[in-house]
């Protein structure tokens, strides 16, 4: 079973690319299983229509002792299994919290067992890399750590702080640094930005993907890419981002 994590600053489309590149995964044959791990717990949206399912944190707290693994895995585009950690009320409680509760609730109801993926990509909210948000790169999660950003200076600057993290926690067994995805903004000496980004730590970037209409038209309609338009220049890019992951553990599920 391949475990990935992707990170990375709010708002740098890490979700988007989360979803695309499970669509793209599922399209290869593969059994998919999406968490998203940030409170605002729309992760999985656009395999659901641009609709939220209930997260394993407000289910968990309606319904206690009698939570079930079907109440908190939803069935996406192509199969894909998905699983919204969720958050507190905003100014109540700890976020990363959530993350803790959904992923101890999978492992005691034997989600992986069930399901059996092939693939778990878990999306997390990477402005803070402690507590429950690093919770994915421990030990017996994720096995690699996949950092999505563009060339903007505030979203290398919170990638370089994921790398960090990534580094910093090696020496405990956690994920490993998997590579970098560029997500262009258009931005000046962009892809030069992120390469120093890369080589930084010793990583280098797995995928490129462009600013492109054809996403922002997928999203508009709640699906993935691959959907909306199978035969377009960022649609091969996402696929080809998929397949840098899989050659990342030798191409073997």
């Amino acid at each position: 079973m391949i475990k990935i994590a992707i990170y990375g600053k709010g708002g740098i489309g890490k979700s988007t690319i989360s979803c695309n590149i499970s669509a793209a995964l599922a399209g290869k044959g593969l059994t998919v299983m999406q968490i998203g791990c940030d409170p605002k717990a729309d992760s999985t949206s656009l395999l659901h229509g641009g609709d939220r399912i209930d997260t394993v944190l407000e289910l968990s707290r309606k319904k206690g002792k009698t939570l079930t693994i079907d109440d908190i895995v939803h069935e996406g585009a192509f199969g894909i299994k998905c699983v919204e950690a969720g958050g507190p009320v905003p100014g109540l409680g700890c976020a990363g919290r959530g993350i803790i509760i959904a992923l101890e609730t999978l492992e005691k109801l034997g989600a992986y067992e069930l399901y059996k993926p092939d693939v778990v990509i878990y999306d997390v909210l990477g402005d803070v890399v402690c507590g429950g948000f690093s919770m994915p790169m421990r030990k017996g999660y994720a096995d690699k750590v996949f950092v999505v950003t563009s060339g903007e200076k505030m979203s290398v600057y919170a990638a370089a702080n994921i790398c960090m993290a990534v580094d910093n926690f090696k020496g405990r067994g956690y994920a490993s640094l998997g590579g970098i995805i560029l997500n262009r903004r258009g931005v000046e000496g962009e892809d030069e930005a992120v390469k120093v980004l890369a080589d930084d730590f010793s990583s280098s970037i797995i995928g490129c993907i462009d600013r492109s209409e054809d996403v922002s038209l997928a999203e508009k309609k709640g699906k993935t890419v691959s959907e909306v338009c199978p035969d377009s220049v960022v649609c091969a890019q996402l696929d080809g981002v998929a397949d840098e992951i899989l050659k990342g553990f030798g191409g073997a599920t």
